[in-house]
């Protein structure tokens, strides 16, 4: 079985410096990390996934098909899963803070630009820009709160930081599909730019400036060793394709969703369909509260219950039902930010060394599994409807407990 905490190969988990330094809950500083974390969350994920919701209007005018759309989104996730090891190497040399801030006011600068880009070309290489730019946040941010938050709230801080993450993802497709509805999709990206814009000033004015940081010289020698060594890390290893395994699921379900909901026998219009992307806050939720069940339970308990979870809410789906539709949601959401959630923590916490490429690894394997997934998914339900993406998210729920309960 899959022991979050040892393994063959696995680090140590690193001490906690000695000092005061180290942030804990109810604290200011600590209140201040989180606010501009989670505010950093909110912009990044608001652009990442702005189109999303969007992709059958986007589809009708620019007449393409469902998998062609669907690169608007996988393009800047793909982006992210290159750029992601060489920005937290910058991390390592600039500071976690500067990255971030960088990062965050780029990606909605970029956001600002796509109403006006008419060529759909033009669109997924700026999309892939984008992706470039958001890269810079996720990685960094997960190594600043393992070295700054206190040891035994770097759960309980992630989870509050991807609550964040799950706001901007649902924000997105919710207000991009309300403000479609009323105008169309290229003013939606005007606004949800305008809201990440905003998000970005509030990080940078809240973020408290990093107290355990020690910048150290890119080498890129140095960052192949450690990545290298971090691919050979069992733990890691299983930790890295089950965070790839919940995204695919995560992303074939609500890159398809909008076209099975505005097609028969729903035929919902696009501020309706929006409104489905509400069930993130389930997200929200279960984030805050994953950290502390782990504690009580154990991490591969909750992890275990995840992969459950999701797979029973992507079995409800089957039903051409809206009720049914939004109970498989709420379900899939739930395990997947149970499994993201768990993997990713137990990866900033057991990296003995390189804790930003660590979590960048992570993300890396982490995106793809989203780009494939929103890729694939829009490919089989091309030709083989709702049925064939239920298929491809019950073989990767599969895989990931296979590899939850086998060694590899």
């Amino acid at each position: 079985m899959v022991d979050i905490h040892t393994g063959p190969g696995a680090p140590s988990p690193v001490s906690p410096p000695t000092g005061d330094t180290k942030l804990t809950p109810g604290t200011r500083a600590y209140r201040r990390a989180i606010t501009g974390l989670f505010a950093a969350g909110v912009a990044v994920f608001l652009l990442l996934y702005v189109n999303q919701g969007l992709l059958p209007e986007i589809s009708a005018e620019l007449r393409i098909t469902p998998a062609e759309a669907s690169l608007t989104v996988s393009a800047t996730t793909a982006a992210i899963a290159v750029a992601l090891l060489p920005l937290s190497a910058l991390s390592e040399k600039y500071g976690r803070t500067r990255v971030m801030t960088a990062a965050v006011f780029t990606a909605s600068v970029i956001g600002l630009a796509l109403p006006f880009v008419t060529d759909i070309r033009a669109f997924i290489a700026l999309r892939a820009l984008q992706g470039v730019a958001v890269a810079g946040l996720p990685a960094t941010a997960m190594a600043y709160l393992a070295e700054e938050v206190s040891a035994k709230a770097v759960s309980s801080a992630i989870g509050l930081y991807l609550a964040g993450n799950s706001i901007g993802g649902m924000s997105s497709r919710f207000v991009a599909g309300l403000v479609a509805q009323w105008s169309n999709w290229r003013v939606s990206l005007g606004v949800l730019g305008v809201i990440a814009l905003l998000c970005a000033v509030v990080f940078r004015l809240t973020v408290p400036k990093a107290a355990n940081f020690r910048s150290a010289p890119i080498n890129p020698g140095a960052v192949a060793r450690t990545v290298s060594a971090h691919l050979r890390n069992p733990l890691l290893l299983r930790l890295y394709f089950l965070g790839a395994l919940f995204m695919v699921v995560f992303g074939a379900v609500f890159t398809v969703l909008g076209y099975r909901l505005s097609a028969a026998p729903f035929g919902l219009p696009e501020g309706v369909i929006g409104a489905f992307f509400l069930i993130y806050l389930v997200g929200t939720v279960t984030s805050t509260y994953i950290g502390r069940l782990a504690e009580r339970f154990g991490r591969r308990t909750v992890l275990y219950a995840g992969i459950a979870v999701a797979s029973a809410g992507v079995l409800v789906t089957v039903l051409d039902s809206i009720a049914a539709i939004v109970a498989g949601l709420v379900l899939v959401t739930a395990g997947f930010f149970t499994g993201h959630v768990i993997a990713s923590s137990s990866v900033s916490s057991n990296a003995a060394t390189g804790r930003a490429q660590a979590s960048a690894v992570y993300l890396t394997i982490y995106y793809i599994g989203n780009s494939i997934g929103g890729t694939l998914a829009a490919s089989v339900y091309h030709g083989a409807g709702w049925t064939g993406v239920v298929v491809v998210c019950l073989a990767s729920m599969g895989l990931a407990a296979l590899i939850a309960v086998r060694k590899i």
